[in-house]
């Protein structure tokens, strides 16, 4: 990215904006399409409805989302100050972004005063050039890598591959993605669709000390990616890692990780080489005291990270000759820029809205196409990349993989706001549409009921056909277009086969209608007249609520007179 204090930006987004208004700046741009994983190659439904017919990776995600999810209630409710450590989070990650370009140039300031080099990358495309550049500088064909968001999101792994430079990932769950030649489906856990079964198989084939008899108890599993890590850790001389925090205050990184396969990389290797995303900075030390119990509690029900690493810069005789830090944009400015997307940014990766959301447990990460899947990832890629790079961009079906349930909401531990993000995704996906079938359809719609009669015989017409249409279960699974959106996602229910309408209007309507009416007059009398508000007959509020006739509040069922007031307003 071009360094805050410098005007100007380069790099190119989605289709051009309209054209600002004289002596206003132009939008930051999105990540530009072709480099990287924030947009998938196919819509959200069309990948979903593949999912959802494989029984063994449903069963695999229900069965860890709800662990993870019983360990993580467990360890919140261990502390009566959780709400308010979730506030202070929020607050701090606000702040962080207010002050971003402030706090990017100190932390630059810092670690280059401490002996480390700092890069900026606008886009993928330069972060990979930098890192390959920063590879080749050390006569190296391999690196170490420590598990990163940062390098999945820019694709760092295959461009290595195309430069001739192998990257060895050390984390368990990443090796095993690595070695099936598979794709994360999970930000926290990377392999959560496989198995034991399927990950020893994995294991063996990919492992060629591993040997046949490997068997599948995850110890067995651990020590045998164990010994095949440790000649990697002693002989490769640069790791590349990515970084859950960077301080501005003095300048250190911090990573945590549960396998100490990150202390390894980020201490043996001779150069070590850090992509961090820009949001990623907080301003002093002491805010990792919030970050750090935040983030165990809702990643993983761990009280504290099994392992927390923080560097700052070059120390003689200690760790890494040299450091490097490839500060990263790819669309973050524009997130910012946007008055809600902002939040988006304020993500400190713990996955905890993936593990409550039902969409995710049934469909998983693949579905989303982007680096980053579940609630999370069906706002921040559109909000880094866009939603219409192409004709036909996946990322515009991102904001509907969602019931807007708000359990990501309860969930996150900084409060981001994910539902009225999705909500406000939607409705600029609408707009940017223009004129569509739908829209048409909803103008005809609103013709028709203008006009009553028009629209009584549309109804009956439609009731009619949709009846017709029904299987036999009296679900409608697919209708004709422009109709066809809806039952893509869901199924139809069948309608009555009397309107409410045509009822009303019957005899049998009419009858039931006066028979209400003379009910509620005998009541009223009988509590006292209007409102039934007579102290005298135990009752203190209006309408009802009089414990000595049996009522318990607004539309209370009065016991005595075998009456539910349900029935009264049906």
């Amino acid at each position: 990215m071009t360094r805050p204090d410098r005007p100007g930006a380069a790099g190119s987004g989605d289709d051009p904006p309209e054209r600002p208004l004289p002596g206003t700046p132009a939008p930051p741009p999105h990540a530009p399409p072709g480099t990287g994983r924030l947009r998938g190659d196919t819509p959200f439904p069309r990948a979903a409805r593949a999912a959802l017919a494989d029984g063994t990776l449903r069963g695999n995600l229900r069965r860890a989302t709800g662990t993870i999810r019983a360990r993580r209630l467990t360890a919140t409710g261990e502390l009566p100050d959780w709400e308010q450590l979730r506030d202070a989070g929020a607050a701090l990650k606000s702040e962080a972004l207010d002050r971003l370009p402030e706090l990017l140039l100190q932390l630059e300031a810092a670690f280059t005063e401490r002996g480390g080099t700092v890069h900026w990358a606008r886009d993928a495309a330069e972060a990979n050039a930098i890192v390959t550049r920063l590879v080749r500088e050390t006569g190296s064909e391999e690196v170490v890598k420590v598990k990163s968001m940062a390098t999945q999101e820019i694709g760092l792994n295959e461009h290595l591959a195309r430069q001739g430079i192998t990257a060895h990932e050390t984390d368990l769950a990443e090796l095993i993605v690595q070695l099936a030649g598979d794709r994360p489906s999970h930000i926290l856990v990377p392999a959560i669709h496989r198995n034991r079964e399927e990950i020893r198989g994995i294991l063996r084939d990919g492992i060629p000390d591993a040997g046949p008899r490997l068997g599948s108890d995850p110890a067995e599993l651990a020590a045998a990616a164990r010994a095949h890590l440790r000649e990697r850790f002693l002989t490769v001389p640069v790791a590349v890692s990515g970084a859950n925090f960077g301080i501005a205050e003095t300048g250190t990184l911090c990573v945590v990780e549960s396998e100490g396969n990150g202390r390894m990389c980020l201490t043996l290797p001779r150069t070590l080489i850090t992509v961090m995303g820009i949001e990623k900075v907080v301003p002093l030390h002491r805010d990792l005291e919030v970050f750090l119990q935040l983030l165990p509690r809702s990643a993983t029900g761990e009280r504290m990270n099994p392992y927390t690493s923080l560097w700052t810069g070059v120390t003689p005789g200690d760790g890494p000759r040299e450091v490097h830090l490839v500060l990263l944009d790819n669309g973050r400015t524009a997130a910012l820029a946007d008055p809600l997307g902002r939040g988006a940014l304020g993500c400190i990766r713990c996955s905890a809205c993936l593990n409550v959301c039902p969409v995710y447990e049934r469909v998983g990460g693949h579905a989303y196409g982007s680096t980053y899947p579940g609630p999370i990832g069906a706002v921040l890629s559109p909000y880094l990349a866009g939603m219409h790079a192409t004709g036909d961009d996946p990322n515009r079906t991102l904001p509907y993989a969602s019931t807007l349930c708000g359990a990501c909401l309860d969930a996150c531990p900084v409060r981001i706001d994910l539902p009225a993000m999705l909500v406000d995704l939607r409705r600029r996906h609408t707009e940017e549409a223009g004129r569509t079938p739908e829209a048409l359809a909803m103008r005809a719609a609103g013709a028709v009921m203008r006009r009553p009669r028009l629209y009584t015989a549309a109804q009956r017409t439609a009731a009619r056909l949709a009846r017709a249409a029904a299987r036999r279960d009296g679900r409608i699974t697919r209708l004709p277009p422009p109709l066809a959106g809806w039952t893509e996602a869901r199924d139809a229910p069948v309608p009555a086969q009397e309107a409410f309408r045509s009822w009303f209007a019957s005899p049998e309507g009419a009858a039931a209608m006066r028979a209400a009416a003379h009910e509620g007059e005998r009541r009223r009398a009988a509590h006292g007249g209007p409102g039934g508000g007579d102290p005298a007959h135990g009752h203190d509020r209006p309408g009802g609520g009089g414990p000595a006739h049996g009522h318990d509040g607004p539309g209370g069922g009065d016991p005595a007179h075998g009456h539910d007031r349900r029935e009264e307003e049906r």
